[in-house]
């Protein structure tokens, strides 16, 4: 396993609360309001980023859209590397997607690979209206054309750093870093 140390904190709680904050402003505004609006989070850290938008929402504007939870396991162009047994949780949706608007919600956004993922998967469960992507972060490196409608902050990084998004519902801490590999000492 490699070795990693933190090079930079991007993002400390109240940076990642006023990107949601604002992310949630700009989907209500770009919708004209939250009506057929579908919230999905994609597993594992945007599906608490999904809901924390989705309470935002409700503060904006008195109304709560709906939260899926999407896993897209076995749409991963790279399943087979990943396990021989791949562990494939629930994905849940509490509305269904047909004429509906449904915001994907993730932290990092970088080659594409998942959110096309993630595309194929809504797309077997209906047929929505439209489908925007929201993400904490945008680091780039793209290697499908696949951009965010809403994107908490924007940060160029090298292909050797690591964007960790450390979520108080899984890691019990709000912390966005740049981390990368340390140099071997000989």
């Amino acid at each position: 396993m490699q070795n990693l140390i933190e090079k930079t904190v991007l993002m400390d709680e109240q940076g990642i609360n006023r990107a949601l904050v604002r992310i949630s402003h700009e989907i209500v505004e770009k919708n004209k309001g939250v009506e057929d609006i579908v919230l999905v989070g994609i597993r594992s850290r945007g599906v608490p980023l999904a809901e924390r938008i989705a309470e935002a929402i409700a503060n904006i504007e008195g109304q709560k859209p709906p939260v899926g939870i999407l896993d897209i396991t076995l749409y991963r162009d790279d399943l087979s590397h990943l396990s021989y047994q791949p562990v494939v949780r629930p994905t849940t949706m509490p509305v269904d997607l047909d004429r509906k608007t449904v915001v994907l919600v993730d932290d990092v956004l970088y080659t594409g690979r998942t959110i096309r993922a993630a595309l194929d998967a809504i797309m077997d469960m209906g047929r929505p209206h439209a489908i925007q992507l929201a993400v904490l972060v945008d680091r780039g490196h793209r290697e499908l054309p696949i951009r965010a409608d809403y994107v908490g902050k924007n940060v160029p990084t090298s292909s050797k750093e690591i964007i960790s998004v450390l979520i108080q519902e899984i890691d019990n801490e709000d912390r966005v870093v740049i981390r990368e590999e340390a140099e071997n000492q000989a």
